[in-house]
């Protein structure tokens, strides 16, 4: 695995921030949740694709309607970001459904039950 260059970073920041902004206000779409969040952004070195680490807080179908609706206004989301974001080319978006938010959470809440009865003990 290569290291990302300085430029291939910076250009990962910056679409990460312009995809939360597109997805957080401009998507009108009732099947994303308000609670989804893009936690990583990968562009290959040759701007062709992306892939984009969604995070959503819910339950199983909620997140599977959230990537559902994603996927559909991916045209729209790829415009908005070619006018935003003056890249050579404009890279496709693949949206992966990224859970290390939600496990972590579940493993906290495991730590802190064990803790609960270590102290009752």
């Amino acid at each position: 695995m290569r290291k990302n260059s300085i430029k291939n970073t910076r250009i990962n920041e910056e679409v990460l921030r312009e995809l939360s902004n597109i997805i957080r206000g401009d998507i009108k779409d009732p099947r994303i949740n308000p609670l989804t969040s893009v936690v990583a952004v990968e562009v290959a070195p040759d701007l062709k694709t992306c892939k984009a680490y969604i995070s959503v807080l819910g339950d199983g179908e909620s997140q599977q309607a959230t990537l559902a609706g994603l996927k559909s206004a991916e045209g729209y989301i790829r415009s908005k970001l070619a006018k935003n974001i003056n890249l050579r080319n404009t890279p496709e978006i693949h949206f992966i459904l990224d859970q290390s938010i939600e496990y972590g959470v579940n493993m906290s809440k495991l730590i802190d039950d064990v803790n609960k009865q270590v102290d009752d003990a």
